[in-house]
């Protein structure tokens, strides 16, 4: 198995567009690269321990590639807006890719680059890949969000602007 940790604004939204494919063993929503051990929601959000909320996730690399991976989540949400997402605004919701090794820092600027040659944003993507430092897995009640409280989810997800967002530059998925 190998190791993801991406941040797309609210975690709630980047657990269910990587569940449904083969070789994504499991998708974690947590807190990533901030100074704080051990943090809480309220701490990450209060912007006082430098975590992002973000996704681990373990996948089979011989079933999907990390770069395939990355096209994934690239979808998930705007990586032209480096101040947060949609609804969500400040620190703690700030889109990354944190590599875990070289070969991943080279993918995703790779992938950067190829996204920004198609030009399907009107701005350059904008979202930093960065050194992993940390994850600090949330609480359980974060945790496949979208199907244990699918209503708030399905509400969140169309009322925050992601939705349309996503179907703008990609299509329904």
């Amino acid at each position: 198995m190998s190791t993801a940790t991406l941040a797309g604004g609210c975690f709630w939204c980047l657990v269910k567009p990587f569940d449904q494919f083969e070789g994504v063993n499991s998708v974690v929503s947590g807190y990533s690269n901030g100074h704080v051990e051990n943090p809480t929601y309220q701490e990450v959000t209060s912007g006082s321990t430098g975590h992002v909320e973000a996704v681990q996730i373990d996948f089979d690399k011989s079933v999907m590639s990390y770069k395939e991976l990355l096209g994934i989540f690239f979808q998930t949400f705007d990586p032209t807006d480096n101040t947060g997402q949609f609804g969500d605004r400040g620190p703690s919701y700030e889109p990354a890719v944190f590599y875990h090794d070289e070969a991943q820092k080279e993918t995703a600027e790779e992938v950067i680059r190829e996204l920004d040659e198609k030009k399907i944003f009107s701005k350059p993507i904008n979202t930093p890949v960065l050194p992993y430092r940390n994850f600090y897995r949330a609480e359980d009640e974060h945790q496949d969000f979208y199907q244990t409280n699918s209503g708030h989810y399905n509400a969140y997800y169309k009322g925050s602007g992601r939705k349309a967002f996503v179907e703008n530059h990609w299509g329904a998925n």
